[in-house]
């Protein structure tokens, strides 16, 4: 692979993915919204609605990852591409309860193919040295794309007029679209497109190569927390505990998700240049302090004298923490999957991991949900903080379980390629490509 055609795959795939996030960013904010009330649905079909996405993406990632080691990610992200414009036109065009769960269903699955899929490209048009930056500046895109989406969007919207909503989603299923027209003019590395699995190896032979990786399954583990501790909170938990214990008004929730927003945007860049210094397992770890922070800052604006300022001061502070960590991992975990997987099955390591953070994602909401609902606040916010500590301590653990490569790959250039791990039996190692 020349670094001129790996950067100008990288290039397009990156484009792709930004226009597709703006596009994603028109219906996100708004999308309860418009089946519980615009279409008067109600907040429960709403609910299944949201609950459908996470659905969809744990039915097909199990098997995404196999078909992306043995057809390539290409004609997988192109598939997941046309189904999730597919389901997100038919979403917006939807005004039945089963049509709504249909279309979310479809277009689920398709936005759950497209991210093992996107990341295995780029992982293909990188090196180890150039990986954590593509996977920060995919990171940095996403956020960048879904917040100028959102801010759009809220221009065009308008709740008495189901016809707004229907151009929003059909703003949306035309950048999917637009995504898959950019991905279709990549063209991947020869040396990576003929990377494929040993001949005859099925479902099984995969996941027993992947589950005695240990790092690996150590790595899934962690990964289940951190989305636990955080992402799964956003909507449920932490907005409920910031309006009903702190009082913040939820227009300032909107604020406080705008800082979380901006923090990822700005800081991105000057924090890849910090950590892709450091092993990052203990880059890992010290996002499970800034988060165990953030989680008692979080408690303290509710239950500490300050005043209604103080409150809400506390909550923004909370999101743009999250924030912080956010852009710390970005260049840290997605890059870590890809060095720990054998480069036959470097879409199956993707897809399990993106399993990992769906199962997260589904259960969080509903935890938290659940301990909001029982007004068990101080539970909640120990079980966060308690978790948030478990990331700090087993990020040090994991630091145990990698290379000293796969924990910095800038080493790479100085540690002998005898250092490293064995691969497991049967399937050959990914190269090591000096920094």
């Amino acid at each position: 692979m020349t670094r001129e055609s790996g950067t100008t795959a990288l290039r397009r795939i990156q484009v792709g993915n930004a226009l597709s996030a703006f596009g994603n960013g028109f219906t996100v904010p708004y999308t309860f919204l418009y089946v519980s009330r615009v279409r008067d649905l109600g907040s429960t079909t709403a609910g299944v609605a949201l609950a459908g996405f996470a659905m969809a993406a744990l039915l097909v990632l199990p098997f995404t990852g196999r078909l992306i080691d043995r057809r390539g990610p290409l004609p997988v992200a192109l598939v997941g591409t046309v189904a999730a414009a597919a389901g997100a036109l038919s979403l917006g065009l939807a005004s039945t309860a089963p049509i709504v769960l249909a279309s979310t269903l479809v277009m689920g699955a398709g936005m759950a193919v497209i991210q093992p899929a996107l990341a295995t490209m780029i992982v293909w048009c990188s090196t180890p040295a150039t990986r954590s930056r593509a996977f920060a500046t995919q990171f940095f895109l996403n956020n960048l794309g879904i917040g100028l989406g959102g801010l759009l969007g809220g221009l065009l919207v308008d709740e008495e007029h189901a016809g707004s909503f229907v151009r929003l989603f059909a703003i949306e299923s035309v950048m999917f679209l637009v995504l898959g027209a950019v991905v279709a003019t990549v063209r991947l590395p020869r040396a990576a497109r003929a990377a494929a699995g040993p001949a005859g190896e099925g479902a099984r032979g995969r996941w027993r190569v992947l589950l005695a990786d240990r790092a690996m399954v150590w790595l899934c583990v962690l990964g289940f927390v951190m989305f636990f501790a955080c992402y799964g909170q956003f909507e449920s938990g932490l907005s409920a505990f910031a309006v009903e214990v702190s009082g913040i008004s939820p227009s300032t929730l909107g604020l406080a998700l705008a800082a979380n927003t901006a923090v990822i945007v700005v800081a991105q860049f000057a924090v890849l240049r910090l950590v892709e210094r450091r092993r990052r397992s203990r880059v890992i770890a010290a996002v499970g302090l800034i988060w165990t922070f953030a989680w008692l800052m979080a408690g303290a604006s509710g239950w500490v004298a300050g005043g209604q300022a103080m409150a809400t001061a506390a909550i923004i502070s909370t999101y743009a923490l999250f924030g912080l960590g956010e852009a710390m991992l970005s260049p840290t975990v997605a890059p870590l999957v890809a060095d720990l997987a054998p480069s036959s099955h470097i879409g199956q390591y993707n897809s399990v991991f993106a399993l990992v953070k769906q199962l997260a994602l589904a259960i969080g909401p509903a935890v938290g949900g659940l301990l909001a609902g029982a007004g068990a606040y101080g539970v909640y916010i120990s079980m966060l903080v308690v978790a948030s500590l478990g990331i700090t301590v087993m990020g040090l653990r994991l630091g145990k379980r990698l290379t000293p490569v796969q924990d910095c790959p800038r080493l790479a250039g100085t540690v002998q390629v005898a250092s490293h791990k064995p691969a497991a039996a049967g399937v050959e190692p990914a190269p090591v490509q000096a920094a």
